[in-house]
């Protein structure tokens, strides 16, 4: 079924990895715009890291201003038309701290512009900015961590929801990965591991392009561990110390 008629789905994904293409978020995106490609979306990957996007100075220019438009001239703007010409727009960010990269953080708040800056009382009870006029994306969520629980995304998951609250919108999709840290790893034993993972997330693209969501039993298989905690453990801190012994050895 396809939620926009004739139309194809356009699932835009901004990334916001400093690795560029050879991340492990990106492992996961290419996996899920496979997915979501063979269903028949019209998808496009975009890599923050490329782009200048200066931080938000607060000079509320482009709500009072000129509204709509920001002061600072750099390439922000060109990603407003990305992230408004899409039908979901997917936040794709490796956990730094908790929390999204620091590029990724620049994008959302420069996002700032399409936003209406008039208040008002939500349902919930709670205030927020009032509906902006014109259509705007659904999101999603992508992201990895090097830690093994999917314990680590409770920020993340909170900052998702409360941004589709805020901005009036669906949050459409997350899909979080503990232990991301064996997605690029070149290990014959890891490869078959990391393979099946990657054909579920494709499966998952595969799913919401046809419908608008991810099914519950692959939204399950998607938070189990890709490793027993503690192997996982022992095997980066084994990376680790080689690591550290091959930078003294250079010394």
């Amino acid at each position: 079924m396809n939620l926009f008629g004739e139309t194809p789905m356009k699932i835009v994904v901004f990334n916001s990895s400093p690795k560029l293409s050879k991340s492990n978020t990106q492992v996961m995106v290419d996996a899920f715009l496979a997915g979501a490609q063979q269903a028949g979306a019209d998808t496009e990957s975009v890599m923050l890291a490329k782009y200048k996007i200066r931080p938000c100075t607060g000079c509320l220019t482009c709500w009072v201003k000129t509204p709509g438009k920001c002061a600072i001239k750099d390439d922000a703007a060109a990603l407003h038309e990305k992230y408004l010409g899409t039908d979901v727009a997917v936040f794709a960010t490796p956990l730094y701290v908790d929390n999204v990269s620091g590029i990724m953080k620049n994008f959302m708040d420069r996002l700032l512009p399409i936003v209406d800056p008039h208040f008002e009382m939500k349902p919930d009870g709670e205030t927020g900015h009032r509906g902006a006029a014109g259509p705007r994306p659904d999101l999603g969520f992508i992201s990895n961590c090097g830690f093994p629980e999917q314990s680590h995304f409770q920020v993340l998951r909170l900052l998702a929801a409360r941004m589709a609250r805020n901005s009036n919108v669906r949050l459409a999709f997350e899909i979080y990965r503990g232990g991301g840290g064996i997605l690029g790893a070149q290990n014959a034993m890891l490869e078959p591991i990391v393979n099946a993972y990657k054909e579920l997330v494709s499966q998952a693209g595969r799913e919401f392009a046809q419908s608008g969501a991810i099914s519950d039993t692959t939204q399950q298989k998607l938070e189990q561990p890709l490793l027993p905690p503690q192997i996982y453990i022992d095997n980066a801190n084994r990376m680790w110390d080689k690591l550290l012994a091959r930078h003294e050895k250079a010394e």
